[in-house]
């Protein structure tokens, strides 16, 4: 078990990641088979269970090990759910008994979904020992989430650190960020001026893949070609910093302009095919050219169920808007396809893409004062009730009903006998399965003093809804 390990880190250090996978899965299947006390994937299957510790057996069966491997790969491959999943099928032990690469693994693929999981890799820092990649990790996270004097203040802490852990691309990366909160102009210059020094390496390193394969040196040429994959993530990572620089500006013209000088080193990369669709999409007079690039990102999906929602969605409104109906129509048939597949393998899965797509389309269309149209939409979004109606899916189906009753109220709308009683089986639907669902103040619905808690449920504003719409009817 050790050999095969220590085969596949090498497969993975060399990026030869579907060579590691198969001697992953062989550590993984032998778990499973042969050392059930370790009990195997039972987290990740929803099973109450205790810690193993860490025993003689747990380090001789290479499972922690393992595990963060294939972590690692579905991470690098940005595959976040794949990455959680592999680490909750890790042979349970209490964060206490964590080893520090688990523990950095855990707080890189959650800290999107829980910001507070960025305190590991404070505390982790803070040890005698910790992965070479967790500092540099640290700082990144730090400005992914805005905390830019935090970034600035462990650097300026941490001198020796810096010049160790740190590459001359993060360095520059890092300090170009970090000059964002200050100055936003001055960091644009620095990520202009980095990005000219990578694409400057790029067209060198072009150059000499073309040589290499002229002389047919294979291997020079595959080195190279390496080479050029991590400088060109490298580039777009630039790029995608400067543009959300000028997208919190509204400058979408100037994120066009900027992608467009970029086409030739990145038009084949998947974050600058999806970035360019949704700068398009923003400026809501080029519908049809984000159609061309959502296309593409959807077309390079293995399963439609694999592309993220929001993409679906607003690709589904390029279509509306430029009135391909039917394409949009196409598209919602597919996922629903896939959704049921999918719910007849995994009966328990929740499953949301043809919910939030549904709601984005008819949100559109209540935004347009098609309400009879959006709404249907919308209502349909939340069936089965059990498995989509919940606290987000809520938050956005009860503006639309709430901007119904607001212009029946005003006497700008009316709707039919039908439409009306469907929305009343709905609320009153919402009311019977939202009963449970609490509701937060994540989304900046401030309470005031002395509110009742026992009404910030769906059950209750369902209600409400319901009787706030009789009145107007």
């Amino acid at each position: 078990r050790d050999v095969a390990y220590n085969i596949a880190v090498c497969h993975y250090q060399m990026k030869q990641y579907n060579e590691a996978i198969p001697l992953y899965k062989s550590i993984a299947e032998n778990g499973i088979k042969n050392l059930a006390e370790l009990m195997v994937g039972h987290v990740s299957a929803g099973l109450e269970v205790k810690s193993v510790g860490n025993t003689k057996l747990l380090k001789d069966s290479a499972l922690v090990e393992a595990f963060n491997l294939k972590a690692a790969i579905e991470y690098n491959d940005q595959k976040l759910p794949l990455a959680r999943e592999a680490l909750a099928d890790m042979p349970p032990r209490l964060t206490s008994e964590l080893d520090s690469i688990t523990l950095h693994n855990q707080a890189l693929v959650n800290v999107d979904t829980n910001p507070q999981e960025i305190d590991k890799l404070i505390h982790l820092l803070e040890q005698d020992s910790w992965p070479a990649e967790a500092f540099g990790n640290l700082l990144l996270l730090f400005c992914k989430l805005g905390r830019y004097d935090e970034a600035a203040d462990f650097m300026a802490r941490n001198p020796e650190h810096t010049s160790r852990f740190l590459t001359p691309f993060v360095y520059d990366f890092l300090d170009a960020q970090i000059t964002r909160r200050m100055s936003p102009e001055d960091s644009v210059a620095k990520f202009e001026a980095l990005a000219e020094q990578l694409s400057a390496k790029l067209n060198d390193t072009s150059t000499k893949i073309q040589q290499f394969r002229a002389q047919g040196n294979d291997k020079a040429a595959k080195q190279a070609v390496d080479e050029y994959d991590e400088l060109q993530e490298h580039h777009v990572t630039v790029l995608m910093a400067q543009a959300s620089i000028l997208w919190e500006k509204g400058q979408y013209d100037k994120i066009e302009r900027l992608f467009r000088n970029s086409v030739q080193l990145c038009s084949d990369h998947p974050a600058w095919l999806l970035n360019v669709a949704h700068v398009l999409f923003m400026q809501e007079c080029k519908y049809k050219q984000a159609i061309v690039f959502y296309e593409l990102v959807v077309q390079r999906a293995p399963d439609i169920l694999e592309v993220n929602a929001g993409v679906l969605a607003n690709l589904c409104v390029c279509y509306v808007m430029n009135s391909q109906n039917d394409y949009a129509e196409n598209i919602m048939r597919q996922i629903e396809q896939k959704e049921e597949e999918k719910s007849m393998e995994q009966p328990d899965c929740k499953l949301y893409h043809l919910c939030i797509v549904n709601l984005v389309v008819g949100t559109l269309y209540c935004a347009k004062g098609n309400f009879q149209f959006g709404l249907s939409r919308i209502m349909k979004s939340m069936d089965p009730f059990q498995k989509r109606l919940g606290v987000d899916t809520w938050f956005y189906a009860k503006r639309c009903f709430l901007a119904l009753i607001e212009g029946m109220a005003k006497q700008l709308f009316l709707i039919n006998d039908a439409t009306a009683r469907d929305i009343l089986a709905f609320l009153s639907s919402c009311e019977e399965h939202g009963k449970f669902i609490a509701l937060d103040e994540q989304r900046g619905e401030q309470r005031p003093a002395g509110f009742d808690e026992g009404k910030a449920t769906v059950a209750y504003e369902a209600r409400y809804l319901k009787s706030l719409f009789k009145k107007v009817m």
